[in-house]
């Protein structure tokens, strides 16, 4: 049997959530981290992210009479205010349709600035105005350019910052590493277990606090900019530890994934002065949302492109893709703000955007549910607010509850960064403060091991590939963009369908050294556990908010459904059991209204 690890805190992924709560829970003197990533802890999606990381620091302003498409110029230090952290509230709010917490979105947008600036002085390189203060650019859905941002790289080189900071701390990380369990008892948390994936060999892991950074779950969908390893693990994992999961049914469609591949075009495209055009060369967002065009939010702008798609103005040789026209722009400003998704759209689709049209169309991109968390990462067992003590959660996993129905872009790195070291900081005072290591019962390892065992001795014909690829193809068709009764109905059936013949499926590998098939059937396994809440919970909502729209319910309904959906595991039948949470509203400050753009 496979040793017991023990560590003060163990942190399972190590994208910017788990990176920041690693970092800060050592500089606050916890000095036994470890951090499980089952791939590469530098690989982790964060370093996908392109376009910005959205803060109130007013460096940045239209010229005036220039309109929301004109150019930029830089506020003079000390000149009067454009953008402050209400504004910034208020977008938000708009952008979630009313789903999101404002007590928590108050919080993150008040404390941005100052995630900011801790970058900038542990050496993150930021793209820069002429005067040396960090460069600002538009984003969907906010009213004033508040996007701080490293040319298209800005999510890679605030993972790199941070995990080199969190080195030098003397964390500990756990590279392919991967996390299979988790151990609650009695409402404490108590460890993990984890493969180590190069071995094979299963083990427990001991700890006083434990936090999931494990991101977020978009490859439940055929079309995603999400990588191979966002298949929701830690999600699926909390559930099936009978932690509830929250407001499920919210998932976000990118405008701009490449045509056909998913991979994200990112939103600085559009906020550099993109277009959107359809087969017949025009710019459809005016018949959408006259204000501010592309740059409307990007549940809005997705829908209006599958509109524009459904009704055969789509281009590609199936019709199932738009124009993304950056040739205005000029070479030297797209070289200079835009040099990675030139090369994605050169290498991935033959088109260089310098002197084409890139064909693009909505990609399953950010999920807005996960795991129900306080502002300190504490996760919430019930709806009452009772903590799982032990248990935090940050980053896509976690649902705070900052983006509501629908996210806007430059918020996910700041909640991640910000969510994240509010969870180090808590953690780091329940260790110091004298929490005991809990003692576990049973075998948790030895459980673990006879599963993976089962998984190697099935014989059925089943394949889990096969599976994986159905269950994309029914979420994408009938729990996508826009949904109704009929289509969620038939996703549950599908699913139930499939997680039958899950249980008839064999892996061909049998050995234990980097088993790739063993890992592929958990993660399939984790994608039809909580593709069964999405479904479910999208059902239960009977209005459209934000990316949830349904076409029989096609008004957002405020008496009925200002309200979270928990979905919690049933011991006896294994389906979500449902239940309802308030959302946090100001009513004063910030009563629903409208969402117009």
């Amino acid at each position: 049997m496979a040793e017991t690890i023990t560590h003060d805190v163990v942190i399972v992924g190590a994208g910017l959530a788990g990176s920041w709560a690693a970092m800060t829970a050592s500089q606050q003197g916890v000095k036994d981290i470890g951090v499980l990533s089952k791939i590469h802890p530098l690989r982790s999606h964060s370093g996908a992210a392109q376009g910005g990381i959205a803060a109130a620091i007013n460096n940045t302003r239209p010229v005036a009479g220039t309109g929301p498409r004109g150019p930029l110029e830089m506020i003079p230090e000390g000149d009067e205010l454009i953008d402050s952290w209400e504004l910034h509230m208020f977008d938000t709010i708009k952008g979630s349709d009313w789903l999101g917490d404002h007590d928590a979105i108050e919080l993150m947008v008040k404390e941005a600035p100052d995630i900011i600036y801790e970058y900038e002085h542990l050496g993150c390189v930021f793209s820069r105005l002429p005067d040396g203060r960090i460069a600002q650019r538009r984003f969907g859905g906010h009213s004033v350019p508040r996007a701080n941002y490293s040319a298209d790289y800005t999510g890679h080189v605030l993972l790199h910052t941070v995990h080199e900071q969190a080195l030098r701390h003397g964390t500990k990380f756990y590279s392919e590493w991967y996390c299979m369990d988790l151990i609650i008892e009695d409402n404490i948390c108590r460890g993990v277990v984890a493969m180590d994936i190069l071995t094979g060999e299963i083990h427990t892991i001991r700890a006083k606090a434990v936090m999931f950074g494990t991101g977020g779950y978009g490859r439940a969908f055929k079309i995603t900019s999400n990588a191979f390893a966002n298949t929701g693990d830690g999600v699926a994992i909390a559930y099936n530890a009978g932690v509830p999961l929250m407001d499920m049914e919210c998932v976000q469609f990118h405008p701009t994934g490449l045509y056909r591949h998913g991979i994200l075009m990112s939103e600085a495209c559009r906020g550099e002065g993109g277009y959107l055009t359809n087969a017949n060369g025009d710019r459809f967002m005016e018949n959408y949302a006259p204000d501010k065009m592309e740059l409307a939010p990007r549940d809005l702008v997705s829908r209006s492109e599958q509109k524009e798609i459904d009704e055969g103005r789509g281009v590609g040789s199936d019709g199932q893709g738009i124009y993304l026209d950056m040739r205005h722009l000029g070479r030297e400003k797209i070289l200079e703000r835009l040099p990675q998704v030139r090369e994605l759209a050169l290498e991935f689709v033959g088109a260089d955007m310098i002197d084409t049209p890139v064909p693009i169309q909505p990609t399953a991109h950010y999920s807005m549910g996960g795991i129900p968390v306080n502002v300190d990462g504490q996760v919430l067992a019930s709806a009452d607010g009772t903590p799982v003590t032990g248990f935090f959660a940050a980053g896509e996993c976690a649902c705070v509850s900052v983006h509501g129905a629908n996210r806007l872009g430059t918020n996910s790195l700041l909640g991640a960064s910000l969510f994240g070291k509010r969870a180090g900081v808590k953690m780091a005072e329940m260790v110091l403060g004298g929490a005991k290591l809990m003692p576990i019962s049973g075998d948790p390892a030895g459980k673990n091991e006879e599963r993976i065992k089962a998984l190697m001795n099935r014989e059925g014909k089943e394949n889990v590939e096969d599976i994986a690829q159905e269950l994309k193809t029914t979420m994408t068709d009938n729990c996508g963009i826009f949904r109704n009764d009929e289509k969620l109905k038939q996703a549950l059936e599908d699913i139930d369908e499939l997680q039958g013949r899950f249980k008839n499926a064999s892996i061909m590998d049998k050995t234990n050294r980097f088993n790739t098939d063993v890992l592929a059937a958990i993660e399939t396994d984790h994608l039809l556990t909580f593709s069964e809440v999405i479904a479910a919970s999208a059902k239960e909502r009977k209005e459209s908010r934000g990316a949830h729209s349904r076409t029989d319910h096609p008004k957002r309904d405020d008496e009925n459904w200002i309200k979270h959906i928990l979905a919690t595991k049933d011991k006896s039948t294994e389906e979500p059991n449902l239940s309802f949470k308030d959302v946090n509203i100001d009513w004063e400050r910030f009563p629903p209204q409208e969402r117009k753009y």
